[in-house]
């Protein structure tokens, strides 16, 4: 896997670079704003980039605009981006084209050094990642005659490990329930939501997250 990585913070930038190194993951290029990501990039074409939300010079959303710039120059590029707080918004703003090879997570997430790891290749593999209280954030969003109303509070558990970016086995062994069960959740959860199932989890979680960010599902 080759990465490029786009922090202003120097520290956390080169922890990630040796981090990434000890686990065999070639660092390709590291860059500290955003015109740097894109020239990245463009010169190193990565499998995938890890980026900072709010980067130089004004430290807003230079991290997802740059972000959403690569994977528009780069179509098959991955992208995990970074965010210091909880911002469900960015994160829709991040999967408007699609989920598929994309993740949010907290910075606090990085230090579960595991945790992020397998995070990144569910990303690298093509697959989504979104960090648990965006999700959660995203499930609690208020919206008028909300469809979530009708999930039952399982059902609800299932589709937050699912916008995580969980298959059904792993949703299995969270929940302590069987793949079966786990496929029967997400047969309702859809027939309530009015989102027909796609064959493949993440076009299912970009489905997903469009409906609770109030956007028709592609």
């Amino acid at each position: 896997m080759r990465v490029v990585i786009a922090e202003d913070d120097a520290l956390l930038r080169e922890g990630l670079a040796l981090l990434l190194g000890s686990e065999g993951i070639d660092v390709v290029a590291t860059s500290t704003d955003a015109t740097g990501l894109l020239e990245d990039v463009d010169t190193h074409l990565p499998d995938v980039a890890v980026v900072d939300v709010r980067m130089p010079p004004t430290h807003t959303a230079e991290g997802i605009a740059a972000a959403v710039e690569a994977r528009r120059r780069h179509p098959d590029l991955r992208v995990l981006v970074l965010s210091a707080h909880v911002e469900p918004a960015f994160a829709a703003e991040l999967m408007a084209g699609g989920a598929a090879g994309l993740g949010y997570l907290l910075k606090e997430r990085v230090g579960r050094v595991e945790a992020f790891l397998e995070a990144l290749q569910r990303v690298a593999d093509g697959g989504t990642a979104i960090d648990p209280l965006v999700v959660e954030q995203l499930l609690t969003r208020q919206h008028p005659a909300s469809a979530l109303d009708r999930l039952s509070p399982r059902e609800r558990d299932v589709l937050g490990l699912m916008a995580e970016g969980l298959g059904n086995a792993a949703i299995a062994g969270r929940l302590v329930v069987t793949e079966g069960a786990v496929h029967k959740h997400i047969r309702s959860i859809f027939a309530k939501l009015d989102l027909p199932p796609g064959e493949q989890l993440d076009r299912r979680v970009a489905a997903v997250l469009r409906h609770l960010e109030g956007r028709p599902p592609a």
